[in-house]
């Protein structure tokens, strides 16, 4: 038997809790009694704990008595925890038990507890994509997956945002108990495919700008509208109604890429998605994304990840 303690505190994202709890407990419907995963919620403030959406969660142990002896222990990860201040008794707390635990980490911006305790120094981590070049900055010792479900570093395992806590349960899983008891869990879920913890999470290469008349906004709802179409930086300026030159130059000071290179990772975003969650021909996926052939396809992937089309969907298939 197993024990695995997710982290609470205000503010906490129910479903970090809620969706890792439900996938050990699924679990433990196909494992005999021995070997079931029991769980605990350690809260950092006094109980019940008021979450992001309102609901009230109960801790079983407070974290003036969590102690140690834990399998794996998870931080849930809450909207305004970038921004919280640090917490010192639960950064000690979490130093010691990384070193007593076989495996613990972090969803989603859980990941900033990990680094204020000095946890992802020197370790590959991940986390939402929209928090993760903050969590570059505010760790720089840490290497931050910025496009990845969840990432393992030794002991370490941390995933992106919310849902991806769900596909790191199912991971740890599948490592003690085998694929078939992870899949099975999964179905009772109805989460109907497991994502691997290289696949990209959905995400936007363009920040948040929260009005719709933004050049960011404007030109990322275009791109991605007519992403079978040519898409030349001289396109865009029309769109964004500014001359080629102003354009590029503004989109470059804004975006910190190129509008060529934005296009074509919105493009690589595309093929990857589609290629993880599709059975669609490589031609099929190379004219809807905009490459225009395969073989052009087949070219960009190698220059950027080193593998052919087919070899990265092969990388994702159930074994």
């Amino acid at each position: 038997m197993k024990t695995v303690a997710i982290v609470l505190f205000p503010g906490v994202q129910s479903l970090d809790v809620s969706g890792p709890m439900d996938v050990f407990a699924e679990a433990n419907a196909f494992l005999p009694p021995g070997q079931h995963y029991r769980l605990l919620t350690i809260g950092t403030g006094p109980s019940p704990i008021r979450a992001s959406n309102g609901q009230w969660l109960l801790a079983d142990r407070a974290l003036n008595e969590a102690g140690m002896d834990y399998d794996i222990v998870l931080v849930a990860g809450g909207p305004q925890l970038p921004q919280a201040p640090a917490d010192p008794a639960l950064s000690s707390w979490l130093r010691a038990v990384a070193g007593s635990v076989a495996r613990y980490g972090s969803i989603c911006t859980g990941a900033f507890l990990l680094g204020r305790a000095g946890l992802l120094d020197g370790k590959h981590a991940t986390t939402h994509w929209r928090d993760a070049a903050r969590l570059a900055a505010e760790f720089p010792l840490a290497q931050v997956e910025h496009d990845r479900i969840h990432v393992r570093d030794g002991g370490l395992v941390t995933s992106a945002g919310v849902t991806a806590g769900i596909d790191l349960a199912l991971a740890l899983v599948a490592e003690d108990h085998g694929p078939a008891i992870a899949l099975a869990a999964a179905k009772r879920l109805l989460v109907l495919a497991q994502r691997q913890g290289g696949q990209s999470q959905f995400s936007p290469y363009l920040p948040e700008t929260g009005t719709p008349d933004a050049l960011a906004t404007v030109i990322q709802r275009h791109v991605m509208d007519h992403l079978a179409q040519a898409l030349p930086v001289e396109h865009l300026a029309d769109v964004a109604g500014m001359s080629t030159r102003s354009f590029a130059r503004q989109f470059v000071k804004e975006m910190g890429v190129t509008p060529a290179e934005f296009v074509q990772r919105a493009r690589v975003d595309a093929a990857r998605n589609l290629l993880e969650g599709s059975a669609l021909p490589l031609k099929t996926i190379a004219y809807r994304c905009g490459f225009g052939s395969a073989a052009r396809m087949r070219l960009v992937f190698a220059q950027r990840f080193g593998v052919t089309p087919t070899q990265y969907r092969d990388s994702f298939r159930a074994r």
